[in-house]
């Protein structure tokens, strides 16, 4: 799985990937079906566990927290942990610029340089949590951080249905804890839902050095 966790931003591009994909391999237009290849069947649970982007500013909140811990002026050597967030059944996207101060460089989508780094940032928006060497945070201060709400019932301005609270997993794994005490470690895979079940992955595949 870990393989196919890098072709998306987030959770939601691997949705847009299996869309072009299908684009790339369907027929088009004119000819019989004896004229095209035969599509390749698309992996089980790459189909099984896509969910698309959510639409308008709910599922993209951008980020205006306080910067977590000294603001360094390099980035520095860090551990990375990466965070899922669903909600309704669509993806939450994690903000690039969490723990960063402006001005900010931007490249190819990716922050590339800012005036400062806190003890935690993300750089890009998929979901990647790059953690200071020696710093102890949890999901709880990335949330504060990203200056969203994170509790038992909510997690940003959605709400978890009546009855129910935000699911927490780590690899893959149900866990019945409060979701802002979830550890930052070392390429821990988080995801936190509310609203339908998702399934969620177990591992992700981090870039050479993180």
């Amino acid at each position: 799985m870990g393989t196919r966790t890098r072709a998306r931003v987030g959770a939601g591009l691997r949705w847009g990937f299996a869309l072009v994909v299908i684009a790339a391999i369907a027929p088009t237009g004119c000819g019989t079906s004896r004229d095209q290849p035969r599509a390749p069947a698309l992996p089980h649970d790459l189909v099984r566990e896509a969910r698309p982007i959510g639409p308008g500013p709910r599922f993209h909140p951008p980020a205006t927290g306080p910067i977590p811990g000294r603001c360094e002026p390099r980035l520095g050597r860090r551990i990375a942990a990466h965070l899922e967030a669903f909600a309704e059944n669509r993806v939450v996207i994690v903000a690039a610029g969490i723990g960063t101060q402006p001005p900010r460089r931007i490249f190819a989508g990716r922050i590339a340089g800012a005036r400062c780094y806190g003890a935690l940032a993300t750089i890009d928006p998929t979901g990647l949590v790059l953690v200071r060497l020696g710093a102890r945070l949890t999901v709880g201060d990335l949330f504060r951080a990203w200056g969203q709400l994170l509790s038992e019932h909510h997690l940003a301005s959605f709400a978890a249905p009546r009855g129910s609270t935000v699911s927490v997993f780590v690899g893959g794994v149900r866990r019945h804890v409060a979701p802002g005490s979830v550890p930052l470690t070392p390429h821990a895979e988080i995801v936190l839902e509310v609203g339908p079940y998702v399934p969620p992955h177990a591992s992700y595949t981090y870039p050479p050095g993180t």
